[in-house]
């Protein structure tokens, strides 16, 4: 991926080297890494009717409008050395400036998220927050947290090295605040029914999730940041969080009855068919007709 060496940005929060203890937030990984809190959904149509508000977000803006999106560039203060930080940053913004710009283009206002980079566990506005769940989206204090040695677990532990497969792990988590502020999020959190399973309304929010990142890979591909290999990096990562492996690699069977993230099939499909379409409508994993 192309990206701006010494890259900074002002919504990244680094508060490595301290500590707390907990866990907590809507994470990336499945339940074989005891993952935090999960949600499930009442007010769906409420949601919904406010997800529908905003038809084809991505969709039909041209590749003019698409180049707006690009970095601006900031100070190099940040340390030469600290490069994942700069990746991080960089992706993080320029995911935000997508989301942005997609909102006001339909009369939407935008708040955004911050990026916490911790060090083992952290307190966040949902509970204490480790590193053992993965990275995640905390709703009430509207941050995406990560350890960055999660990459190197990403990597060597599930096979899914590459940098836009990091890239897919921040868009995938800036998509649930994207839920958050459509009101999608609250509307699950507050519904009914099973927490867990294949067919679950928590499933169903994490592959949303994995089809807004794909949707922000779209518009990366509009602006020429995306390399050969890019996606199916992205595809790979996907499919290595999925429940189903990661269930499979830590006892050596698959129980599709406790899924809360979805297949591995499933995740990589979802995330294909957001960077396909590029519409936040081919996004609705609640309706399950598209």
């Amino acid at each position: 991926m192309k990206w701006q060496r010494g890259y900074e940005s002002n919504d990244v929060e680094d508060n490595r080297g301290r500590s707390a203890f907990g866990g907590g937030g809507v994470g990336m990984l499945g339940p074989a890494l005891a993952i935090g809190s999960r949600f499930g959904l009442p007010g769906i149509a409420i949601a919904l009717a406010a997800f529908f508000l905003l038809p084809r977000l991505m969709g039909g803006g041209g590749d003019e409008s698409a180049r707006s999106l690009a970095p601006q560039e900031r100070s190099q203060s940040v340390s030469a050395g600290d490069e994942q930080k700069q990746f991080v940053s960089f992706v993080f913004d320029d995911a935000q400036r997508t989301w942005a710009e997609a909102f006001a283009a339909n009369q939407k206002p935008y708040s955004k998220a911050k990026l916490v980079l911790f060090t083992g566990s952290t307190p966040t506005a949902c509970g204490n927050g480790s590193a053992g769940v993965g990275p995640f989206y905390c709703p009430p204090d509207q941050r995406v947290y990560i350890d960055l040695s999660f990459y190197q677990e990403l990597a060597r532990r599930f096979g899914a090295p590459g940098d836009f497969a990091q890239a897919y792990v921040i868009a995938h988590e800036l998509g649930h605040h994207v839920q958050n502020l459509l009101g999608i999020e609250k509307g699950v959190r507050r519904a009914h029914g099973p927490t867990e399973g294949a067919d679950s309304n928590s499933v169903k929010l994490e592959l949303q999730a994995d089809c807004f990142a794909g949707i922000w890979a779209r518009s990366s591909q509009k602006r020429d940041l995306l390399e050969p290999g890019d996606i199916e990096e992205g595809l790979a990562a996907a499919a290595a969080v999925g429940d189903d492996r990661l269930q499979k690699q830590a006892t050596g069977t698959v129980q599709p009855e406790t899924w809360t993230h979805g297949s591995a099939a499933q995740r990589a499909s979802w995330f294909k068919r957001g960077y396909g379409s590029g519409s936040m409508s081919d996004c609705d994993t609640f309706e399950g007709r598209l």
